[in-house]
This record gives C-alpha cells, sequence and structure tokens, in this order.
C-alpha cells in the first residue's frame, strides 16, 4: 500500500512539473482575452509553427467595426516592420506570417481598433514566434512517453532513497535507461528533424534544453556508479540526483533554444547567387 501511494504521489508530481515547465515555455501559445469598447475578444498567438506553411493569425471579433493591423519583422535583425492589415472574413480578422527557415524567428504584434480605441493583444513585448521542420508523430509520441517515464522514475527513486529499508538500486538503474532514451537518442532525433542538428548543447552550443539533459544525465550516472560500487544504498546521490532532476524540470521547456542567425544566412545566399552567376558566366 505504501508504495503505491508513493507512486501515486510521483505520478502527481510528475505531472505537476511537465505541465508547468511546458506551458511557461517561449513556445507555449499566448492565450487571453481582451476587452475592446466593452467588447469581449479571446485569442490564441501561437509562438511556435512548423516550415511547411505560413502562419496564419486568425481573432474573433464579431463586432464588424473591430478591425486592426500587424507588426512584424524578422526576430534580432535591424529589418523595418512590416505593418499588414488585419482582413475580415466573417466574424474572423485574419493576416498572414511569412513561413521562415528552420529555427527562423520572427517578432510581431497583433493590434486591435474600434473607434478610435487601439488595443495591443501581444502585451509590452513582441511574441517571438519560432518555425521548425516536421517531426514524425512517432518519434514525438515516444520522445514525450520516455521523459515522462524518466522523471516519474526519478521522483519515485528519490522517494525510495528516503526509505532506510529499501535499496533503490534497481529504481535508479532504470530512472537512468529511460533519461537516455529519451535524452540520447530520442531528444536529439526530435532535434534533426525540427531544427537539423542532433546536438547543440555542451560543448557545440548553447541550448538549454541540451545543457539540461546533460545536467541530468551526469547526476543520475553519479549515482548509479555509487548504487553500484558500495554494499550499503548510496541514498545521498540518489537523493541528490533526483532533486536535481526536478530542478532541471522546473525550468521552462525550450528556453534558449535553437535560432536562426539571419546574417549568416544571407552571407550564404549571397555566395550561391555569386557562384550561380560565375557558372552562368562561364558557360556563356
Amino acid at each position: 500500500m505504501k508504495k503505491t501511494i508513493l507512486w501515486i504521489l510521483s505520478f502527481l508530481i510528475t505531472a505537476f512539473i511537465l505541465v508547468y515547465q511546458r506551458t511557461t515555455g517561449p513556445t507555449y501559445p499566448l492565450r487571453g482575452n481582451a476587452n475592446l469598447g466593452g467588447i469581449e475578444i479571446s485569442y490564441k498567438l501561437l509562438r511556435s509553427h512548423e516550415t511547411t506553411q505560413d502562419y496564419e493569425i486568425n481573432i474573433n471579433a464579431k463586432n464588424p467595426d473591430i478591425t486592426g493591423y500587424v507588426l512584424y519583422k524578422r526576430f534580432n535583425t535591424q529589418d523595418a516592420l512590416i505593418r499588414k492589415p488585419l482582413q475580415r472574413k466573417k466574424d474572423n480578422l485574419i493576416s498572414v506570417l511569412p513561413k521562415q527557415p528552420s529555427a527562423g524567428k520572427l517578432e510581431y504584434r497583433v493590434i486591435l481598433r474600434h473607434l478610435g480605441a487601439e488595443l495591443d493583444l501581444s502585451g509590452k513585448n513582441p511574441i517571438i514566434i519560432r518555425f521548425k521542420d516536421p517531426v514524425p508523430t512517432l518519434i514525438i509520441i515516444v520522445h514525450i512517453l520516455v521523459m515522462f517515464l524518466a522523471l516519474l522514475f526519478s521522483t519515485r527513486t528519490g522517494f525510495e532513497a528516503l526509505r532506510a529499508d529499501t535499496n533503490p538500486r534497481k529504481l535508479t538503474l532504470w530512472t537512468f535507461i529511460f533519461l537516455v532514451l529519451g535524452g540520447l537518442i530520442f531528444g536529439p532525433l526530435m532535434q534533426k528533424f525540427a531544427f537539423g542538428a542532433f546536438w547543440t548543447g555542451f560543448p557545440f552550443g548553447t541550448d538549454l534544453t541540451d545543457n539540461k539533459t546533460l545536467i541530468a544525465l551526469i547526476g543520475w550516472l553519479i549515482a548509479l556508479i555509487a548504487v553500484f560500487r558500495k554494499d550499503k544504498p548510496a541514498r545521498g546521490w540518489v537523493l541528490g540526483a533526483s532533486i536535481l532532476m526536478i530542478a532541471i524540470f522546473l525550468i521552462p521547456h525550450s528556453l534558449l533554444g535553437s535560432e536562426l542567425d539571419y546574417s549568416t544566412l544571407e552571407k550564404q545566399e549571397t555566395q550561391v547567387i555569386q557562384e550561380s552567376g560565375q557558372l552562368n558566366q562561364h558557360f556563356l
């Protein structure tokens, strides 16, 4: 009965942490309700989109007197802001942001107008939307499932380390296995499909998700070595790895993730154009 309670408690903690991590991350849609001239407007503005198509902004605003426009530009560039009107289609106001290459970002604002009054749905700061290539659904499902199990077993193993009459060795091993599968196999596969690289954390980059995974793996590897090298359960190492895992997962998802350097891209495009011109001259 006690083990069942600990599993249930571990499940609840895991579910809470994963929901918190996801909903506080920079790619989670911006949702809300706004009041413009006494009219309630609900909206959902995306912060992540696939490279296969443009992003259509769609705001439900039944009052025909409500109009608006969108301001946008490429993120982290000196581009001038582009202004596009919101087009009315029945009860909706619609505009389109152009799709970007993988890891490319746009910053944008959505402004509604009613009888001279304006309302910026994006708030104080512009919304940042990042584009990614499609990832096979099966890989997404397996990655989410395995990472859920990794955190679930990590939390449960931490509780086991607090019990004086048990040995957390088996649970430690399972935690490490799930973390390797999710963090070193399916995580990099997700990254490769979405952004073209298996690993962009240390020592190759500063991707926080990859670096968090690396730190968690090191923590649980130390705990795993400790529980198998000692006759007595290494409860301190196991508990420390479990707490470290929770702390890591409380950091918002996709923070400091992959980002396209537009200046580098433009140099590459210019080089391709120049080489193409030289090739045409050669054949002429």
